[in-house]
Formats: C-alpha cells, sequence, structure tokens
C-alpha cells in the first residue's frame, strides 16, 4: 500500500514552502523517523521524517515551491528488499572483517554485481534538480564530486560545477575562436545566477514594507565603553566561574533597553488597526546573522531576566539560529529588536524597523576617540548607537529620551545592576 507524503502545516500564515533537498534517494528503503528532506518556510527550515518504512518514490524536485498539503513522495509500505538486507549484513561483515585478520580483507570486500549497482546509485548519485542543471550545462555527473550526503551531488554543487577542458587539443577552429570568449589577460566575465532563497525573499519583502509603511525616522548618541569594559575586565572570571558563560555587551545592552522602556514605554508598543498595543513586557528580539540570511530570535520576558539569563539564552537562540534549527515560535512576537552591526566592523547606520514592531536599536564598532573628561581630553573607546523608530507612534521626547537614558545607564552600569 502507498501512503502519500504531503507537506505539512508548519504555521498559520504560511502557505507555501520551498524543497530545499532530499536526504533519500527515489527508490531508497527508508525506516519510520528517517529524515527524508528539509523543507524550508519563510521563517525556518524544518527536516520532514517518515511516517512509517518503506521505499520511497519522489515527485517532488529539490528547489520546488510548494503548497502546504502538496504531494511530494509516496512510500511503498513493506519490509526491506532482500537486497538492502543482504547490504546491511554485509556492510556488518566489512566491519568485523576490519578488526579482524588481514587474511580475511579481499573475501570481505567482494561485493555481487547487484550491491555494485545499488551502491553507484547511492554515492555520487545527483538529486533531480543538479541532473537539471547539469544537463543545461552540458557536464557529465562523474566528472564532479557530491558534497552532499554519501557523495551525493546537490543543486549548489550542480550550480558551482564547471566543466573540465578535454583531454585532447582543441582543432584549429576551436583554437582560434577561444581568445573572443575573454578579455585579455584571462579575466572572466561570467554572471553566477541562482534562485533566491525563500528566506531571502522574506527578508526583501519585509524590508520593503518596513520602508513603505512606517514613517521612519532615527536619531543618534554615542556611548563610552569605558565602564561597562572596565566592568567586564575587572568581574569576567567570577562571572564565568559562577554561571558558566562570557558577561558580553548584547546583555548589557539589553537590560539598559528594558529599564529606559519603563519611562518610555511607547518604544516597546506597535499599532494594531486604529489602536496602539502597549506591553507591560520586553520579548527582546537579537538580530543574528546565519549563512541563510539575518533571523531575529526572541528573548521573551527580557525584562525579568538577571544579566547571565539573558546570556545563556542569547548562546542558546544564536546556535539554533546558526545551525537552521529555530522554531517559529522561537521567532516570532518581538516587541523590539537590537542588532550589532558592529561585529562586521560598521560605524554607523540607520536601522530598519522589524515590524510591526515600532523602534531599533543598532549597536557599531567601538573606535578610540578623544573624548572631553572633567574638562581634559582623554582617549576613549567610543560606540555610536541609532534608534530607528515609528514617528507615527513616537515623538522626538520618547525616542531622543530613550535612547539618551541608554547611554547613561551603559555609562553608570552599577545603575543597572543595582536596579537605580
Amino acid at each position: 500500500m502507498a501512503i502519500e507524503i504531503k507537506v505539512p502545516s508548519i504555521g498559520e500564515s504560511i502557505t507555501e514552502v520551498t524543497l530545499v533537498a532530499w536526504h533519500k534517494s527515489d527508490g531508497d528503503y527508508v525506516e519510520e523517523g528517517d529524515i527524508i528532506c528539509d523543507i524550508e518556510s519563510d521563517k525556518a527550515t524544518v527536516e520532514l521524517p517518515a511516517e512509517s518504512s518503506g521505499t520511497l518514490k519522489i515527485i517532488a524536485e529539490e528547489g520546488s515551491d510548494l503548497e502546504i498539503g502538496a504531494v511530494i513522495a509516496s512510500l511503498e509500505e513493506g519490509d526491506a528488499p532482500a537486497g538492502e538486507t543482504q547490504d546491511k549484513e554485509n556492510k556488518s561483515s566489512d566491519a568485523k572483517a576490519d578488526v579482524g585478520e588481514h587474511a580475511d580483507a579481499p573475501t570481505s570486500k567482494s561485493a555481487p554485481p547487484a550491491q555494485s549497482s545499488d551502491t553507484s546509485k547511492k554515492l555520487g548519485h545527483a538529486s533531480p534538480a543538479a541532473n537539471k542543471i547539469l544537463a543545461e550545462k552540458g557536464i557529465d555527473s562523474s566528472q564532479i564530486s557530491g558534497t552532499g550526503k554519501d557523495g551525493r551531488i546537490t543543486k549548489e554543487d550542480a550550480l558551482n560545477a564547471k566543466a573540465k577542458p578535454a583531454s585532447q587539443p582543441a582543432s584549429s577552429s576551436e583554437q582560434k575562436e577561444a581568445p573572443a570568449l575573454q578579455l585579455s589577460g584571462g579575466i572572466s566575465r561570467e554572471i553566477k545566477r541562482e534562485k533566491m532563497s525563500r528566506l531571502r525573499k522574506t527578508i526583501a519583502k519585509r524590508l520593503t514594507e518596513a520602508k513603505n509603511s512606517t514613517a521612519m525616522l532615527t536619531t543618534f548618541n554615542e556611548v563610552d565603553m569605558k565602564p561597562i569594559m572596565d566592568l567586564r575586565k575587572k568581574y569576567q572570571d567570577q562571572f564565568v566561574k559562577k554561571h558558566d558563560i562570557k558577561l558580553g555587551f548584547m546583555s548589557l545592552f539589553t537590560k539598559a533597553c528594558t529599564i529606559a522602556m519603563r519611562n518610555h514605554p511607547l518604544v516597546n508598543s506597535q499599532i494594531e488597526g486604529e489602536e496602539l498595543l502597549i506591553p507591560d513586557y520586553v520579548d527582546m528580539g537579537i538580530a543574528v546573522s546565519s549563512d541563510k540570511g539575518l533571523v531575529v530570535p526572541v528573548l521573551r520576558n527580557s525584562e525579568s531576566m538577571s544579566l547571565a539569563q539573558i546570556e545563556h539564552e542569547i548562546k542558546r537562540l544564536a546556535t539554533k539560529a546558526r545551525d537552521g534549527k529555530l522554531t517559529l515560535d522561537e521567532m516570532s512576537g518581538g516587541t523590539f529588536t537590537i542588532t550589532n552591526g558592529g561585529i562586521f566592523g560598521s560605524m554607523l547606520s540607520t536601522p530598519i524597523i522589524n515590524i510591526p514592531q515600532s523602534a531599533i536599536l543598532g549597536m557599531h564598532n567601538i573606535v578610540e576617540r578623544p573624548w572631553v573628561v572633567d574638562g581634559k581630553v582623554e582617549v576613549r573607546p567610543i560606540m555610536y548607537i541609532a534608534l530607528s523608530y515609528d514617528h507615527r507612534i513616537i515623538d522626538g521626547k520618547d525616542s531622543v529620551g530613550f535612547l539618551k537614558s541608554v547611554k547613561e545607564l551603559l555609562e553608570d552600569p552599577a545603575r543597572m545592576i543595582l536596579d537605580l
């Protein structure tokens, strides 16, 4: 009996997904619970397990855009084919032979013809999407090595593949035409064309919507980071010893923002229809750069967290973000966002609001600059900070006042710790 494998519902607002990669090949026997493919939504990549054991029949190709409920494959229920069972037994025998006498090695390495054909299908086998791209390029799959599971050739391998030069010298006519295909000095004029990921398309759409639907304005200030740097230097070892994590800048900025919002709650608000929503909690979004794009995991009730709790939660969410394991719930519902362009060397920027939020704080790199202290000029580590906000909700009084409060708390961190 064949069971249809359909795209599952992975969120109320998600109607379409992209099939990123197959982990199994067409005709493979899979066990219940085996991961068969990755599906990418607007917010996250989800692994799809097999609902039962059976032989896999692939219907949808890698890179396909699919609606929720679309059939992507089918499973023919039944026991593993005899070849599969024999293959597992042979592998087990091979493993035992490896730790046994060397005289047994030739016998264990030999395999029946049926097993060799099965291995050739799995090792170096190109996915349907990769086969299509290679065919368009006129490249044989045997010319490239795959980076996927068991050496499988992925779509990315196919996109990056280039035909190997022929071993025989080109004809005289081909040799004459060759120089016309490139500029002098061998300068390439190739253009790499690749499809935008679903996450990148969503980011582009949301950023454009934020620019077009809000009255966005940015205000700036500068912070003397020496007090915070001195605090970290003095207590870092004790902090690590007690909490098993380092004290970073992000937790201090998060704490400063949550305290400043007590006097400027509109910075933490948002518009819903003709009403203002002003929560009495702060679900802090922390922008994290991943291989697939910028994602914003959320720290729930960050206003009630200690510095150590904030650091642990940031580490947990950042690790999941970089591994592509964030859930939809972990990326939704934020009330305010902090983004740190300083880790990439940004000196100053105007961050774009993460709608439907009304404000976002931008951190930047720390640079030593001349700074007046008690009438004397000293060299201090200075950071520019920026607050982009929706002027429909937040006026200059709240935006400037909030940023000034953040600055004062960071320059006198004892106030944060003592809650003054």
